[in-house]
């Protein structure tokens, strides 16, 4: 039996019914976020929830729950279902009224989902790497959001599948923005650049974590733009997420990265971000599952 979250009540999940014109169907009018879970604990849950009422803030949606309230159901949620590894996902929506492009009465109560999923690590493909593609970045200008409107970004990661990769990493222009559903990375003369935490990416919370492991191990990293020539001429690429976590690039449109092997930066890396899941998480123990 599974068990679900809808307006903070923990109800079985073919009992959760939802109204065809609740606004995040109509127009994905809503948020959301996915937590990671290792050894049945959430991993940086507060810095998650943290985004979640930011990004519905910057469209107008109040949360009725408080940080502590929305964390407290879904560790009840990941107990109930018994999730050892894998994710928790969390939406709200502005409800549901009348179809119209206008924002319903401020009264309108909001749609609040929350289920989980059992996700193995990806162990295999970190330590392989990955291959991706090159693609035009056609999404709007406010990617800081975690907005339920994700065609471009499905469109992007399309491309990849169909190409036989696993991430499709975007550009604007000349500029690298982010992967379809990561942020992306590349290591020259042992200095990693990034794009900076502006309104054309989502400021990612492994990107986050990344960020402090570099400054805590004294790791040259610069959040700056950088080019399609850059990248293609990089010592390393590599890409984070909640789910692949640290993720090698070793192909590029068939172009090799590091003569299409892992680098050094970026096994470091996963090397520290594994410790940090233990700090928070316990021992990580690797299955048959993710190898």
């Amino acid at each position: 039996m599974e068990f679900v979250i809808l307006n903070g009540e923990i109800i079985e999940r073919n009992e959760a019914k939802i109204d065809v014109e609740d606004r995040g169907y109509q127009f994905g009018d809503g948020v959301y976020e996915v937590i990671r879970v290792y050894n049945g604990k959430m991993f940086t849950s507060k810095e998650h929830l943290e985004r979640f009422e930011k990004s519905a803030g910057n469209i107008g949606i109040s949360v009725p729950y408080s940080l502590g309230e929305m964390s407290s159901l879904l560790e009840q949620l990941i107990l109930k279902n018994d999730i050892q590894l894998g994710t928790v996902y969390l939406q709200i929506t502005r409800g549901i009224s009348p179809r119209n492009h206008a924002f319903p009465h401020a009264e309108t109560p909001t749609t609040m989902v929350a289920y989980t999923r059992q996700v193995e690590r990806p162990v295999g493909n970190m330590k392989s790497g990955v291959k991706a593609i090159l693609t035009e970045d056609i999404r709007w200008l406010r990617c800081d959001i975690k907005s339920l409107n994700l065609l471009g970004n499905l469109l992007a990661k399309q491309k990849a599948v169909e190409a036989g990769c696993f991430e499709a990493i975007q550009h604007r222009g000349e500029t690298v923005t982010e992967g379809s559903s990561s942020n992306v990375f590349i290591v020259k003369d042992g200095t990693i650049f990034t794009h900076p935490a502006d309104n054309l990416i989502l400021n990612g919370i492994t990107r986050k974590k990344l960020q402090e492991i570099c400054s805590t191990h004294s790791i040259r990293l610069e959040e700056r733009s950088f080019s399609i020539e850059e990248l293609m001429h990089a010592d390393e690429v590599l890409m984070s997420s909640t789910t692949a976590e640290i993720m090698p690039i070793i192909d590029i449109d068939g172009n090799k990265v590091n003569g299409g092997v892992p680098g050094e930066m970026s096994k470091k890396l996963q090397e520290l971000f594994e410790a940090e899941i233990e700090i928070q998480c316990g021992q990580l123990v690797t299955t048959p599952g993710e190898i």
